[in-house]
Formats: structure tokens, C-alpha cells, sequence
């Protein structure tokens, strides 16, 4: 009897030990490396690497001194098409994509056109105050400003791994293309590699 009750002690210990769990607040630049796969981290290098070299690239004082007719020739308008996952991981893509059109805008120098589901929900709402708002405050149709650019890309990755070594390296490739022209005006890429061991 004693063997049982000391039994069922050490089961419910062990039971309450497991369950238990503890959460940390921590500033969010800190480096939280803890599958080696892609993280906040990585998304942040992609962003800053991609907007320096969009907002340092030659492209931008090229456009800047022709005239296109009419088009805005002095602060370019983006709209953030697709970009694909093609990597062998689930990369939420709208998390770094967010932050460099953050970036774009308040650098000053870009103005960013919403595109699909936000483009989406703002043209119902312009359908809904055309039948329910006062016609003095409805928005009017046919007053949206029309992108110059659209940024696409993809999020490519390969893996490799042997014994208790594993690499991942990602290579995200971003570009803008002239909505008028379809040329292609400016590539920017960013790669990562890590090595994780264990």
C-alpha cells in the first residue's frame, strides 16, 4: 500500500512538473534563433536590406528627371503585388512585405496604393456610401490614384543537411515593374544562410 501511495505521489509531481510553464516578455530586435528555421529576425534583415537598396538604387533619380505625360514624375507610386513562398517552409510574406511598405512611405520619397483584399474592402466601402451616405460625403468613384509600380517577388530557400548539421539558405528577390511600360526598373535581392547543429 505504501509502494501505491508513494507511486501515485510521484506521478502527480511529475505530471504538475510537466504542466507548468513559463513566459518571458523580451524587446522584440532581440535574436530568437530556436528551430533555425525562418523567424521575426530574418523578416526584419529582408525588409531593411530591401528598402536600402530600392531607396539607393539608380532607378529613382532616373525616373525622377523624365516626364511622363501626365503620370507623377516626382514621388512614385508603388502598389505591393503577389509575392510567392517558394520556399520548402511556411514564410508568412505579408510580415516583412508590411514593413517595407512602412518604410517606403515614410521615407517620404513613395506613395503606396493599397492592392488586392485592401483595395478590395476600401472599393465596397466607396459602393456602400454610393446607396447609403449622404451624396455631400459619399467618396466619389473613378478618384483613385493609379500605381506607377508594382513591387512582386519571391521568397526562394534551399536545404541541405547531414548527420546533425543542417542549412538553410534563403534568397528573397523583390522588383518593381513600370505598370505602363511592364519594364522592369529596379531588382533588389537579400540572402540568408544558417548553419544549425545540434
Amino acid at each position: 500500500m505504501r509502494v501505491f501511495l508513494i507511486t501515485v505521489v510521484f506521478a502527480l509531481l511529475v505530471v504538475t512538473a510537466c504542466g507548468s510553464r513559463e513566459v518571458t516578455r523580451t524587446d522584440t530586435d532581440t535574436v530568437t534563433d530556436l528551430s533555425g528555421y525562418w523567424n521575426d529576425t530574418d523578416a526584419r534583415i529582408v525588409a531593411d536590406s530591401i528598402v536600402d537598396q530600392c531607396l539607393t538604387g539608380r532607378w529613382f533619380d532616373t525616373r525622377a528627371g523624365r516626364e511622363d505625360g501626365g503620370r507623377s514624375s516626382s514621388t512614385p507610386v508603388i502598389v505591393v503585388g503577389g509575392v510567392r513562398n517558394q520556399s520548402t517552409e511556411h514564410i508568412n510574406v505579408d510580415v516583412f512585405m508590411s514593413e517595407i511598405e512602412r518604410s517606403l512611405l515614410n521615407s517620404g520619397r513613395f506613395q503606396i496604393a493599397a492592392g488586392g483584399r485592401e483595395r478590395d474592402e476600401v472599393r465596397g466601402e466607396r459602393r456602400d456610401q454610393s446607396i447609403f451616405a449622404s451624396p455631400s460625403t459619399a467618396a466619389e468613384f473613378g478618384r483613385e490614384v493609379g500605381a506607377d509600380y508594382v513591387m512582386t517577388g519571391t521568397v526562394n530557400s534551399i536545404e541541405d543537411q547531414e548527420d546533425d548539421t543542417r542549412v538553410i539558405f534563403y534568397q528573397v528577390n523583390i522588383e518593381l515593374i513600370d505598370v505602363e511600360t511592364a519594364l522592369k526598373v529596379w531588382m533588389g535581392s537579400t540572402e540568408i544562410k544558417k548553419v544549425i547543429e545540434w
